[in-house]
């Protein structure tokens, strides 16, 4: 009886692995569509001496184009701000035409779906 009960919990695990397994392969790694994916929201002043005020922000979470492509654009949202995200570096290169504090850039990533563990003043 108890060997039943364990092929049994077995083969459900089984199945709800591979349903996950397959919405990975047809809507990414975050749950975006296979439908094209996240337009960037571009930013036109791209002068980097409008910009006085920089800082890195390091980013858990991003696994994918689109997940940099949600965090940039969740902080090209904020007024004044040019964000760059490098996926390999897991970082955001935030350029503010007005300091922004830690807790503001932190939640404009947070609700993206994304957690900043670290920011750094750039040079």
């Amino acid at each position: 009886m108890s060997t039943a009960i364990l092929c049994l919990l077995l083969i459900i695990m089984i199945v709800f692995g591979l349903r996950s397994y397959l919405k990975r392969l047809t809507s990414g790694c975050c749950g975006v569509s296979a439908r094209p994916g996240v337009k960037l929201n571009r930013v036109k002043d791209r002068d980097k001496s409008h910009y006085p005020y920089r800082v890195l922000l390091k980013v858990d979470g991003m696994s994918c184009g689109s997940c940099a492509a949600r965090v940039e654009n969740a902080l090209n949202g904020l007024e004044g701000v040019w964000a760059q995200v490098d996926l390999g570096e897991e970082q955001a290169d935030v350029r503010m035409k007005r300091e922004y504090g830690e807790q503001e850039l932190k939640a404009a990533v947070k609700t993206a779906g994304y957690t900043v563990y670290r920011v750094e003043k750039a040079v």
